[in-house]
């Protein structure tokens, strides 16, 4: 057995585009590159504003900025894959360069729900203690919970390419998903996974279960810290400055937990649903938390609108 595992251990993954549908592959690809471009624009202008207005050189939009950046880093990770399903019709991906793109979805995955945890503490020390936000959010500390983030995310996700290399592939190599996750993989060994399930397991709990945790308790003592305000108009208004980092946290936590069960207990479901959750995961809140954030936020907002009126009048 172990002769003719070693035999047929393959050296590629083929990945799915629309389950079934092969020949309709063509038409996600205007609709992908369309969500590629808005995420790109998005979050660029996200940078962009927030650089060149003065106004926004707080702790809060250097946040945002690296949000912007590990969604845009999340994009272009799937990117490659997507492109060679949809655009070139070549599902084919080497075993070596999956494992890359699995290192780095997952490793962004834990970094954006890091930035979001980083977040949730800006706004609790911003409305438990405006007075000394500043001093207490400074430069500094931001580049250091920025760098904890990173490395945090590298530590958790290093061990998965080893743990998928050991395994042997010798039954089908066709992936359910339109780029390589771990737990997809993890199912076409054909040895014992239980290491990979259990670490796996680990990680979501540690990570994404303990940050979830983590901005729940934050917002519990920001609502507490809230209705401490005596008057009612500035209750609302430091509710309101929460308001596009709580659409963030479900933009990144209600998709996930809907592909999570999907996958879990959807068995029924049609590939097609498998399919269109494990995009959505992945693809909806780099798209929307730019957009969020620019409508919640007066000054993002009116930076975008004097950009476009100004080159109104030079046309």
């Amino acid at each position: 057995m172990n002769s003719n595992a070693s035999q047929t251990n393959h050296h590629s993954f083929i990945l799915t585009g629309i389950p079934g549908m092969p020949d309709k592959n063509p038409w996600m690809a205007f609709p992908l590159g369309f969500l590629y471009t808005l995420t790109l624009l998005g979050n660029g202008t996200i940078l962009a504003v927030v650089k060149v207005e003065q106004s926004l050189h707080e702790p809060m939009y250097y946040f945002l900025c690296i949000l912007a950046l590990t969604d845009v880093s999340l994009s272009m990770s799937t990117l490659p894959s997507m492109l060679s399903i949809f655009w070139f019709n070549a599902p084919e991906i080497p075993f070596d360069a999956c494992i890359t793109q699995m290192f780095f979805i997952h490793g962004f995955g834990v970094v954006e729900s890091g930035v979001l945890v980083s977040m949730a503490f800006d706004r609790f020390v911003a409305i438990r203690d405006p007075l000394r936000y500043a001093s207490i959010l400074t430069h500094g500390l931001i580049g250091k919970i920025g760098l904890v983030v990173l490395a945090r995310a590298v530590c958790v996700v290093f061990p998965v390419p080893f743990l998928i290399k050991r395994l042997p592939f010798c039954r089908s190599n066709v992936l359910s998903h339109s780029y390589c996750l771990h737990q997809d993989a993890m199912r076409l060994a054909c040895a014992s996974t239980r290491v990979n399930s259990l670490y796996g397991l680990i990680v979501v709990i540690l990570t994404l279960g303990l940050d979830a945790l983590i901005i729940l308790f934050s917002y519990v003592l920001i609502l507490k810290t809230v209705l401490g305000i005596a008057s009612r108009a500035e209750r609302l208004k430091a509710l309101n400055t929460c308001l596009s980092h709580i659409c963030a946290v479900l933009l990144f936590y209600i998709p996930l937990i809907g592909a999570t069960m999907i996958h879990r207990f959807g068995k029924h479901l049609s590939p097609v649903v498998h399919m269109f959750m494990a995009n959505i995961y992945l693809l909806l809140p780099p798209v929307l938390n730019p957009i969020v954030y620019s409508v919640k936020t007066k000054q993002i907002r009116r930076r975008i609108i004097q950009v476009f009126r100004g080159r109104k009048n030079m046309s």
